[in-house]
């Protein structure tokens, strides 16, 4: 599991997020997928500067809390 932290190109806004598959996740962020109610379409945050390997979902999703607390 992985925790990741994306920005925008003026890196005025963060992104964190939990995913199994980085470079999935990545594209599909990057992509858009036509939504743009969604929040990395809105603020085009595709820009990965940061991600941690984690053991499992449980940790991934306690350090995700933790990098938005």
């Amino acid at each position: 599991m992985y925790v990741y932290i994306l920005t925008n190109t003026g890196r005025t806004v963060l992104y964190i997020g939990v995913t199994n598959d980085l470079t999935r996740r990545l594209y599909e962020h990057r992509s858009n997928n036509g939504d743009a109610n969604k929040f990395t379409s809105r603020y085009q945050t595709d820009l990965l500067v940061y991600f941690e390997l984690v053991p499992n979902a449980i940790q991934a999703i306690v350090r995700e809390k933790q990098l938005k607390g």
